[in-house]
């Protein structure tokens, strides 16, 4: 039987494989933003830093963040379709959903641009979405996912890749899990102490059925 009832997927570098097209358009955007390029001689030293830390080092105010996300999933909409999920990441949504268990997505990014990547089959695995967050806005969309879903913080597990998702799933009281591919190192997200740590796709469901 499996663990959890619900599994809360974030979408960028946990299902979808982003950070390239990311750390590219970011840097695109800096001048017309006004913050610093990302330095890709520091990348593996960013890794470990918070969302909150990087904002400081690439001083990128945080007035203009709603105009960067903006701006960001306009960029994505246009480029959606060359954008492809990690491998394994798709068995992982088909075997969870055969097993039994509930999911959804929680993400900065659009509900839109999410689609396209998983396509539709995929996007029809997924009981409920809750996107477009700010950065620091996924603890409310969590609750709201509890709520039109019918299930309990104790029964639902959040499947990230930031510190910034462990922290938003502690604050509703989620079981946290953490990806080892993504956007943070994974030292960095083991020194949070999650509950679950996934070092591939396929350890989801090995540990989750």
């Amino acid at each position: 039987m499996p663990t959890y009832k619900l599994v809360i997927f974030d979408f960028d570098g946990t299902l979808g494989d982003t950070m390239g097209w990311f750390l590219d358009t970011s840097d695109a955007m800096a001048d017309k933003f006004g913050y610093l390029k990302v330095d890709r001689s520091r990348l593996d030293t960013l890794r470990h830093l918070s969302a909150r830390e990087l904002m400081k080092v690439q001083k990128l105010p945080a007035l203009k963040m709603p105009m960067i996300a903006a701006h960001f999933h306009k960029l994505m909409a246009r480029d959606a379709g060359s954008i492809r999920m990690f491998d394994g990441a798709a068995e992982v949504l088909r075997d969870l959903h055969a097993a039994g268990v509930k999911l959804a997505v929680v993400s900065s990014n659009t509900e839109a641009n999410i689609r396209v990547v998983l396509g539709e089959d995929l996007s029809g695995l997924i009981s409920e979405f809750d996107c477009g967050a700010s950065v620091f806005g996924k603890a409310s969309k969590f609750k709201r996912v509890l709520k039109t879903l019918g299930v309990s913080a104790a029964q639902t597990l959040s499947i990230g890749d930031e510190i910034r998702d462990i922290d938003a799933a502690r604050d509703v009281g989620l079981g946290v899990g953490v990806v080892c591919w993504g956007y943070t190192a994974p030292e960095a997200l083991l020194a949070q102490k999650p509950d679950l740590v996934f070092a591939t796709p396929a350890d989801i469901v090995a540990q989750l059925t």
